[in-house]
């Protein structure tokens, strides 16, 4: 179990790491408004991933506890979104592509609506949600139990509380933007090879499971 709890941790950290809403979220607030309020935005953001976490895996626990059947369903097409994510970050990677300018928000925020405006943007991304049923369909295909994959979630928050909170400090200071782009171009490229190498697996799994 906890191999698969790294493999799946390396593919997360690389997610979290590399440039999408999250990251945007915390830097604009950080460039505009200092370190406080963009720390509350990677609170909201840690909670929001406990909130997806939790309902993807008790959610799938419970679908695959009544329809055995749907465990393979879950294998095909959260190994194909695993793979899909995996390729796109490559393309990114071989094409060079950095990540879009981050513009400071200048809207004031106190400390619960900066929470809130994390936790939102987590809970209103249809990726993040994506995201989150294609690992738990990765750790139910490699045989966990819904407690082991519901137990994975605050790992995944812990995590994102760590990285969200690195890049709140370092946006706040601007020190991040001078040297993000090219380090965001390796990131994306861990990113692709974690993410692959699960959907292979995922992918490969179901179709020998459709093969019996």
């Amino acid at each position: 179990m906890l191999t698969i709890y790294a493999l799946t941790w390396i593919g997360v950290l690389a997610a979290q790491i590399s440039p999408g809403p999250n990251l945007a979220a915390v830097a604009s607030v950080g460039l505009a408004q200092g370190r406080h309020p963009a720390l509350f935005v990677v609170a909201g953001i840690s909670s929001g991933m406990l909130v997806w976490s939790a309902a993807t895996a008790l959610g799938l626990g419970a679908l695959i506890e009544a329809v055995p059947l749907s465990l393979l369903v879950l294998k095909i097409a959260g190994g194909s979104y695993l793979l899909y994510l995996g390729i796109k970050a490559a393309r990114t990677t071989l094409r060079g592509n950095g990540p879009t300018t981050i513009t400071p928000d200048a809207q004031m925020l106190d400390s619960r609506s900066a929470w809130r405006r994390g936790l939102l943007v987590v809970l209103t991304n249809p990726k993040a949600a994506l995201m989150w049923a294609a690992v738990a369909s990765f750790l139910f295909g490699q045989g966990l139990s819904a407690l082991h994959v519901l137990g994975f979630g605050p790992l995944g928050a812990f995590s994102g509380l760590v990285i969200y909170g690195t890049y709140a400090l370092l946006f706040s200071t601007g020190v991040a933007m001078r040297g993000y782009v090219r380090f965001s171009i390796w990131v994306e490229g861990v990113f692709a090879a974690a993410f692959s190498a699960m959907g292979v697996s995922l992918l490969w799994s179901g179709l020998r499971e459709a093969q019996k």
